[in-house]
């Protein structure tokens, strides 16, 4: 068994397991989601708004973006190990597997930030 510290959790099948709980997440906000729009087919910003200012869909949708963050992270770190340094450009490409970690990384945690903002209406 492969770990490393690049890696969200801590062995494959923690890794495994986020993702797959991420997955169940995700499918019910998106469920949800849909759901909410065909029941209100002419919903306004004022029941967009109201909707989203209750407190257990904020916190439903920070559930979704973290799971989000942490399925999208698992999955590249699993790419960039497996496919791009190893398949594509052999074990010595160490340091673009790396930097490409780093900048993913990076979109990530803005991402994060961002959608943190965003939900919870942090100027």
């Amino acid at each position: 068994m492969v770990t490393s510290v690049t890696s969200f959790g801590r062995s494959g099948l923690y890794d495994w397991l986020i993702q797959r709980v991420g997955g169940v997440i995700m499918a019910a906000y998106t469920i949800f989601i849909v759901a909410y729009l065909v029941l209100n087919p002419e919903l306004t910003y004022e029941q967009w708004q109201s909707l989203y200012s209750q407190l257990w869909m904020r916190v439903f949708s920070l559930a979704v973006l973290l799971s989000f963050i942490s399925h999208a992270w698992i999955g590249l770190w699993a790419v960039l190990t497996d496919y791009l340094t190893v398949r594509l450009l052999g074990s010595k490409a160490t340091f673009l597997r790396i930097f490409a970690q780093i900048v993913l990384g990076a979109v990530a945690v803005t991402y994060l930030v961002w959608g943190v903002q965003v939900i919870w209406g942090i100027n």
